[in-house]
């Protein structure tokens, strides 16, 4: 599938030009549009050749979110370009709920069939229908739901073939309705979306190598902020299994402060910084009323429930349960602390940025770093989520420790002489607990304290800059590792240990990503190049990342992912400054 959105939504087109997931009005309502998860309640919206024998292709206008779907067949060749409304308008950013789709003829006069049946409350409501002049109306949604057009709208509540013999276009609203002509507006919001799209990536740093992944990847990520809040999610799908039949299947279209600080930091090293900006406006929001802990993770408007149910959907290739909501929301897990204050740490340093609500640190990093003082030595269920086991995680520690030392640097910023002592002491009580989970024999830091299992996760003690790049201590870590988690074409497991559903069986994408980080900071760059290179090969046709990579090379778990985006991009600026600095030499 290939994905579109403008900040306010997300939707997930396939081959058949069907719009396989499609929630509005937010990431994490009900879907629109659902047969990813079950083709006969998820409804449908596709342009497809009527008759049989035709081939398809997907790709995107260049360096924008404009999604081309390409339709070959015996009686002619077609175009749908599909389009998610972004662009400047009266000095704001238009980003309306609305699709444009357009029909753009290539070649004879193909026979095309037109399908639209949206759903309601994850597939159990059906609209009434009623037509206008040139418009369906889908009745009963919370906001009206409609798709003004210029073609036939027989055809189209017939579900019946017509000849295309010129262009046409398509705009489903939600809410609002296109009021205005309907072929110069539809046309004129691709135009623009394209020069938005184009303009942000004219405008971010982008190193020499690797740049349509980094690209692609960047426009990815992009799409996963909810403007309006500035949260930013993990995934825009839910229910998505890790592999068949674990019933692995998560609802991930929240936003969680871990994924959060790794997207921000591709966005900075990418030289973009209102993200941030905005993501400062909800972590501010959901620090006033905090009280005295943070979940890891929390809605993109800072809702604290998300409990989490079951629908009665059949699931992607039949994978049950179809899970709503998320049940991390309750568990404790410590590292949160610390990777806002990492997040945040641009913000006050950065010199780049003309931050005008700096002075709002004096409440926001002495409470987050008296949370990381609070809980450095309890236990919990660590980054994978654990449901049935807490311990005392290495990751973990490792971000009390990055944010004990993010604190003393905003300390320094406004001479803060009290707040970088506290920093100091607890990064120093940070270091020494990290010092005592490292096993001497092994040459290796486990997943947690006193636990022989190994984690993918503690090679970010390299790439934190915990463990000196130059050292035997961070070779010698990489290289167990290595050994026990390194699978075929540069995969790599997160972890092999029996966990609360059983034995992994796929491979975690950003687990790769992380090593290929780690072996170029520890100056192996030939063989950071080499896994990176099996690793884009890991993509879809569209250069997009899944969550998880079977060892046959499927993709697997929620899409995309933006760990598996983060990954790439922090991987490929971290090999560049290592050639760049070694052409230099």
């Amino acid at each position: 599938m290939g994905i579109i959105g403008n900040c306010s939504y997300l939707a997930y087109i396939d081959l058949q030009a069907d719009l396989k997931w499609f929630c509005l009005p937010r990431f994490d309502s009900s879907f629109l549009f659902g047969s990813l998860l079950d083709e006969e309640k998820g409804g449908h919206f596709s342009i497809v050749p009527a008759t049989e024998g035709y081939a398809s292709r997907q790709y995107y206008v260049p360096n924008s979110n404009v999604l081309c779907t390409e339709f070959k067949a015996p009686d002619g060749s077609f175009i749908v370009k599909d389009c998610a409304p972004r662009m400047m308008v009266h000095e704001r950013q238009f980003r309306p709920l609305m699709i444009v789709r357009k029909i753009e003829v290539m070649e004879g006069n193909p026979a095309i069939r037109v399908v639209c049946r949206p759903r309601g409350d994850y597939g159990q409501f059906v609209p009434e229908i009623y037509t206008g002049s040139n418009h369906i109306r889908y009745m009963g949604f919370e906001q009206q739901v409609r798709l003004t057009t210029d073609l036939s709208l027989t055809y189209i509540l017939k579900e019946q073939p017509f000849v295309l013999d010129q262009d046409h276009y398509l705009v489903l609203t939600y809410g609002e309705p296109l009021e205005a002509p309907l072929k110069e507006t539809a046309e004129e919001f691709i135009q623009k979306t394209i020069l938005h799209w184009q303009h942000w990536i004219k405008s971010s740093y982008i190193p020499d190598i690797y740049q349509d992944e980094i690209i692609r990847s960047a426009l990815v990520l992009k799409l996963h902020q909810y403007e309006d809040t500035g949260g930013i999610i993990a995934s825009g799908t839910t229910s998505l299994p890790e592999f068949h039949d674990s019933t692995r299947n998560w609802d991930y279209r929240y936003c969680w402060f871990r994924d959060a600080h790794y997207t921000l930091r591709a966005f900075n090293q990418l030289g973009h910084f209102e993200e941030l900006e905005k993501y400062f406006d909800f972590i501010h929001n959901i620090l006033r009323n905090a009280g005295s802990s943070l979940q890891p993770l929390y809605s993109i408007t800072g809702e604290k429930d998300l409990t989490e149910n079951t629908i009665d959907l059949k699931g992607y290739l039949g994978n049950r349960p179809v899970r709503i909501g998320n049940k991390a929301y309750v568990q404790v897990q410590h590292d949160v602390y610390g990777q806002v204050l990492v997040s945040l740490l641009p913000l006050y340093t950065d010199k780049r940025l003309t931050f005008s609500r700096r002075n709002g640190y004096r409440t926001i990093v002495p409470w987050l770093l008296k949370q990381i003082e609070r809980t450095l030595t309890l236990p919990d269920s660590g980054l994978w989520e654990f449901r049935n086991q807490v311990q005392v995680h290495t990751y973990t520690l490792l971000f009390h420790w990055a944010g004990a030392r993010a604190a003393y640097k905003i300390g320094m910023v406004f001479n803060d002489m009290e707040l970088m002592q506290q920093a100091q002491a607890i990064a120093t009580a940070a270091d020494k607990m990290l010092n005592g989970a490292y096993d001497g024999t092994r040459k290796v830091y486990p997943q947690a304290i006193g636990t022989p299992n190994l984690d993918a996760s503690t090679l970010s003690m390299v790439t934190m800059n915990y463990l000196d790049h130059r050292s035997d201590r961070a070779r010698d870590h990489i290289a167990a590792l290595e050994k026990e988690l390194l699978a075929e074409h540069g995969l790599f497991y997160r972890y092999k240990h029996y966990d609360d559903f059983g034995f992994p069986e796929t491979t975690f994408l950003v687990c790769a990503f992380w090593y290929v980080d780690a072996l170029a900071c520890v100056g192996r760059t030939d063989d950071a190049m080499q896994n990176i290179n099996r690793l884009i090969g890991f993509s879809n046709h569209l250069g997009i990342f899944s969550e998880d990579v079977g060892l046959d090379g499927s993709q697997w778990g929620n899409f995309p992912q933006t760990y598996s985006h983060v990954g790439l991009i922090n991987a490929v600026f971290r090999i560049a400054r290592k050639v760049d600095k070694a052409d230099f030499l």
